[in-house]
């Protein structure tokens, strides 16, 4: 709306009419609650009853917003990017049985004459490590943000239950490989009785296209559970209802809700508490309870410094959305809080895209798989890959420093709270509230170097032999659940992968070392595997030489660059696409900075222009007051003539309006908040000085029969633990 070239205010996308459910989803703010449910589940519910859907699933979007959380990023193939759906497949799936069963579950089988390794047994002689060295270039903000941004782009779900499904079978106590359990075994590796560590297959998905691709239909596919654009889902949430749940819908002022039980020192908010208490989060034994946070994704509390970057995006949306109410006061709450996130949505993809990739693959590699922007492309599929998440996008873990640096305003140690072992660090948001906020952490990460990756260094200790995860009652190991999880998606192996890449196939072990620099680390894989063949991706990529100016190899810089690229390309709300947003705004948000995001919600006062790049303190420190800001004058919107003729349309309960321009009139477009059905009119137009209809109600909860459906179809088409993650 800021632009003053909005299109109609509503776009409907429509699925093929399937059952009388449809009645209960002719409300745009709950029909989009359909986004990412397959073509194969609807194909089911038209099966399942003729009368049904009679007038169709409607997916109800506001163009010039992202309201619609699923389906309508790609208008020809709605389902590409969207929640719920499978992670692409560049290469096809190997599986020991071609359908479902992955490498290693039948102890025994040979692969290319050799049984595969234990994961574990990979991890200790090769991936496991008690020293990392220093990466004098970048911090280990670089490292946090590479997580942070992951979590906007994949999520893989796992299987929900701890039981086996048919048979009861506890996978956090078996050793026996019975769908969903697929544990690791230790061998002699480890005196452990149990003589396996606990694994859980993720959840597997229902692919999309029904019929297509029988072959593929048949195999098992996993599941995206969140959209794979960056568009700040991990503030906002994948779903109505968790994006219903973040907002503040009381204020009426377009902000996101924040913790009404903790401010940090200087009065500035906190993420929100999840609603089922008490959680499970670690407590400080000696005090208050403090609760797991809530964000737009569930992993939030994984690890502080991800607490605290989700905190500087809350407060940063809250920072900005009371400065575009100041300056145009005549927006509704609903225009507010969707310009604010389309605003951190621009944030999150040039603080990636221009300061985090050409860091990661190089320059060079930066210009040779994804180049210059050309706009939108309608054929590009913007899906997260299998292999992207859940090989190449993990280099990050070898970077990850073994002690969390805790600093005061003189980035030296903090006198009242010391640095910590990254092992107290997981699932401890008690620290942030009870340990001086987010600004020792914050410190910390801009001034401590990021660790360097290294062949014969790979993970630190801290997360090989004392990773912790909730509900399991025993330490894993990261590196094992690696390579095991490269196995479970059935992933093609390191060779594969080079060829697809169109890098030279490794062969011999004087091939592998060419690639790999220390000689030692490629004889100790081959010694391993047996055979070049045989290698798992996640490893193979991982020890490779650094291309110049980067921190991956050859192949996972190709692997990244090529997802990006079709993350970038294949996005229609990209900042940079066609009417997104104005000259002036867009030369606004390139002065967005992580640093002056720092500055603007927390305390630290000087900040490295680039907090990407490691600078010992004092030496290439500025002030906040030097680091460039937007100037939100340019969402500076006059109030128009027929709005002034017209009057503010009503506000309703439950329910809000957007406003556009169709046809020279002037639009007041309704929508309820999740859960309510619209009842009269959804658009009205102002005419002769008045509107042209009186505002509609949002009345009752209307969802839950559709959503029974659902559930059942899920379960039907999916193997195991699929139901649960609907009926939520």
């Amino acid at each position: 709306m800021a632009d003053g070239k909005i299109p109609t205010s509503v776009t409907v996308q429509h699925i093929p009419p399937i059952p009388t459910v449809s009645k209960y989803l002719a409300n745009p703010s709950i029909s989009y609650t359909l986004g990412g449910k397959r073509n194969c589940i609807l194909t089911s519910l038209r099966k399942m009853s003729d009368d049904a859907f009679s007038n169709g699933i409607y997916c109800f979007a506001l163009q010039y917003f992202w309201t619609c959380f699923m389906i309508l990023f790609v208008r020809q193939n709605p389902l590409w990017g969207a929640a719920n759906t499978p992670l692409v497949r560049w290469l096809p799936a190997e599986y020991e049985d071609g359908e479902r069963e992955p490498k290693g579950w039948n102890r025994g089988r040979l692969h290319n004459g050799f049984q595969l390794p234990s994961p574990l047994e990979v991890s200790k002689k090769i991936l496991r490590s008690s020293s990392k060295e220093e990466d004098d270039a970048y911090s280990h903000l670089l490292v946090e943000w590479g997580q942070y941004i992951d979590h906007d782009i994949t999520f893989t779900p796992q299987s929900s239950g701890t039981a086996a499904f048919w048979t009861g079978v506890d996978c956090l106590t078996t050793c026996e490989n019975i769908h969903p359990c697929f544990p690791i075994e230790t061998g002699d590796i480890t005196s452990d009785a149990q003589g396996c560590m606990p694994f859980h297959r993720s959840v597997p998905a229902c692919y999309v296209s029904c019929g297509s691709d029988i072959g593929q239909a048949l195999q098992r596919q996993q599941m995206n559970a969140i959209t794979s654009f960056m568009d700040a889902s991990l503030v906002y949430g994948h779903t109505p209802k968790l994006e219903f749940f973040l907002r503040d819908l009381s204020g009426l002022n377009g902000k996101l809700a924040v913790n009404d039980q903790f401010k940090d020192p200087k009065g500035r908010p906190y993420l929100p508490f999840v609603a089922t208490l008490p959680s499970a989060c670690l407590q400080d034994p000696q005090g208050e309870r403090v609760e797991c946070f809530s964000a737009g994704d569930s992993r939030v509390n994984e690890g502080l410094p991800l607490t605290c970057l989700h905190t500087l995006w809350l407060r940063e949306h809250n920072r900005i959305a009371e400065a575009l109410n100041c300056i145009n006061g005549h927006w509704s709450p609903e225009t507010i809080y969707q310009e604010t996130r389309k605003i951190i949505g621009a944030l999150h993809q040039i603080i990636t895209m221009r300061d985090y990739v050409p860091k990661i693959i190089g320059s060079e590699s930066f210009e040779r798989y994804i180049g210059s922007y050309g706009g939108y492309d309608p054929t590009t599929d913007p899906s997260a890959s299998n292999v992207f998440a859940t090989a190449a996008f993990r280099f990050g873990h070898a970077t990850i420093s073994p002690i969390l640096r805790r600093l005061n305003e003189s980035f030296q140690e903090h006198e009242h709270f010391p640095h910590l072992r990254l092992h107290n660090t997981f699932f401890s948001p008690w620290r942030i509230v009870k340990e001086g906020g987010i600004e020792p952490i914050l410190r910390g990460m801009i001034g401590t170097a990021a660790t360097a990756v290294r062949a014969d260094m790979m993970l630190t200790e801290e997360l090989t032999e004392r990773l912790v995860v909730l509900n399991v009652p025993q330490h894993l190991d990261l590196a094992a659940l690696n390579l095991q999880r490269g196995r479970d998606h059935a992933l093609p192996g390191y060779n594969d992968w080079r060829t697809f890449c169109g890098l030279k196939s490794i062969k011999t072990l004087e091939d592998f070392k060419e690639v790999v620099r220390d000689g030692r680390v490629a004889e100790k894989i081959l010694e391993i595997y047996k055979h070049p063949d045989n290698i798992d991706i996640w490893l193979g990529g991982l020890v490779e030489n650094l291309l110049p100016g980067s921190r991956t190899g050859p192949l996972f810089a190709c692997l990244i660059g090529k997802q990006m690229k079709t993350l970038r390309d294949g996005d229609r709300f990209w900042w940079e696409a066609e009417g997104i947003f104005t000259m002036q705004q867009k030369a606004e948000l390139l002065k967005g900075s992580l640093s002056r995001i720092i500055c603007d919600n927390s305390d630290v006062r000087e900040v490295s222009p680039d907090s990407f790049r490691f600078r010992k303190y004092p030496s290439g420190y500025i002030s906040c007051d030097h680091i460039p800001s937007m100037n939100l004058e340019s969402w500076r919107e006059e109030k128009s003539q027929d709005l002034e003729q017209c009057g503010t349309p009503r506000k309703i309960k439950n329910g809000d309006f957007i406003l556009s321009s169709t046809s020279g009139k002037l639009v007041a477009q309704y929508s309820c908040y999740h859960g309510f059905k619209l009842k009269g009119a959804a658009a009205i137009v102002c005419e002769g000085n008045q509107w042209s209809d009186q505002p509609p109600q949002c009345t009752g909860t209307v969802h839950n029969l559709f959503l029974s459906w659902i559930c059942f179809i899920t379960f039907v088409c999916n193997e195991y633990g699929m139901l649960s993650m609907w009926c939520t």
